[in-house]
């Protein structure tokens, strides 16, 4: 009896609330975005003779439904194929491409099984990459997909790893066993850095009959920018060197106590309109073989206000031609401009160095970076400070003659 009772409560507790989404719902159809709400899918037709605005809502529910069970039932498929490799043959017939090039033997101490084989493999259909151990036999010793070029995109299955592109084997940890580091090549397909490739560092330590991922280090190696080679995660994990400090110093005196040496041509000081007088300081700290260029604005007290990376993903500083405070966009307050040479690693591994300008505009609550003229405007050699002040206020919409010398 009680049962029914909760029953008949039930439905017409449900029956109200159906109603008044769909009253709300169909009174706010005009102003709701069409980027937000999806197109309601063809097989929706128990939705087909509800009013419109619970149409619209009931297509939305059930395609968060429909999409999250689909995006499940895909993950499961992916992972099944991935269990299912115990040989070296099951590699390509579970829809994985061996890397060929970047097949090594390596010394798996704790196995037990002689010299090894590392085989690297992409995931067809997701581009996710996955890591094989395998025996003289070709037996799979160990295999992981756990690794942080595989989380790019949470939520998502399919991935931006486009290829590995170093790895190399030693003793991170001093344990006696030889341990991992790789570094993968990334690139967005969408998104705000769309086209532009990145990298992604990971280690992975060799255990008893296991290598496993500190995912602690995994993180700071990316996001503190020790991923430009493996020579820098090594020099991370194994020395103890880091530029961390380059990101979380307070002070001007910080900074030079963990190693940062100011490019002293390019040092001087300027009132900025919304921050007073300003040390404009820029310089590097030197990680392994490259030279990491920061810029930091620093109050008459030593105290960090701003800091800048112009270099972005570019692997070194090759020279600098100049840092410049002057409005280029003619809101009467003093921009940030830079203009220096790096270096990069091509897609064959050969050393390339490139131009590049770094905008950055005095705001009131700050500074904001340039997403316009830089992205338009190709740097070369030939290109001086003198002669890109113009170009850039020209963008704004500066005339000649009202550009006056700051």
């Amino acid at each position: 009896m009680r049962d029914k009772i909760f029953k008949v409560v039930f439905s017409i507790l449900f029956g109200f609330m159906l109603m008044r989404c769909g009253k709300e719902a169909g009174a706010q159809e005009e102003t709701v975005s069409q980027s937000v709400m999806p197109e309601t899918a063809s097989w929706e037709v128990s939705a087909s003779e509800l009013p419109a605005g619970q149409q619209k809502q009931t297509g939305f529910m059930v395609n968060a439904v429909s999409e999250e069970s689909g995006l499940k039932v895909l993950e499961e498929e992916y992972q099944a194929h991935f269990d299912a490799i115990e040989n070296v043959a099951d590699i390509t017939i579970n829809g994985y491409d061996i890397m060929e090039g970047q097949i090594f033997s390596i010394a798996a101490e704790s196995f037990d099984a002689g010299e090894c084989t590392f085989i690297p493999a992409m995931e067809e259909n997701y581009h996710r990459l996955a890591i094989f151990l395998a025996d003289a036999e070709g037996k799979i010793l160990f295999k992981t997909n756990e690794l942080e070029t595989n989380n790019r995109i949470p939520g998502q299955l399919w991935q931006p790893t486009r290829d590995l592109g170093a790895v190399t084997f030693t003793d991170l940890n001093q344990d006696g066993r030889t341990d991992i580091v790789l570094i993968t090549r990334c690139v967005n397909d969408t998104g705000e850095y769309a086209g532009k490739p990145y990298k992604i560092g990971d280690v992975l330590f060799q255990g008893e009959g296991i290598f496993y991922r500190d995912w602690r280090i995994s993180d700071k190696i990316n996001r503190f920018d020790m991923n430009r080679s493996v020579n820098s995660i090594i020099s991370f994990v194994r020395d103890g060197n880091s530029t961390e400090f380059l990101y979380t110093a307070t002070t001007l005196d910080e900074l030079l106590k963990n190693g940062f040496t100011i490019i002293e041509e390019q040092h001087y000081t300027r009132r900025f309109e919304k921050l007073g007088r300003i040390q404009v300081v820029p310089g590097t700290f030197r990680m392994s073989e490259y030279d990491i260029f920061m810029i930091y604005l620093v109050d008459e007290q030593g105290d960090i206000v701003w800091s800048f990376q112009p270099m972005g993903s570019y692997d070194n500083l090759y020279s600098l031609r100049g840092v410049v405070g002057k409005d280029v966009d003619g809101d009467g307050m003093k921009d940030l401009i830079v203009l220096a040479r790096y270096t990069y690693e091509g897609p064959s591994g050969e050393l390339l160095i490139q131009s590049a300008c770094s905008i950055y505009y005095q705001r009131t609550s700050g500074f904001d970076i340039d997403t316009g003229f830089t992205e338009n405007y190709l740097c070369t050699e030939e290109d001086t400070m003198e002669a890109l002040i113009p170009k850039i206020r020209a963008y704004w919409g500066w005339k000649v003659e009202e550009a006056e010398d700051d």
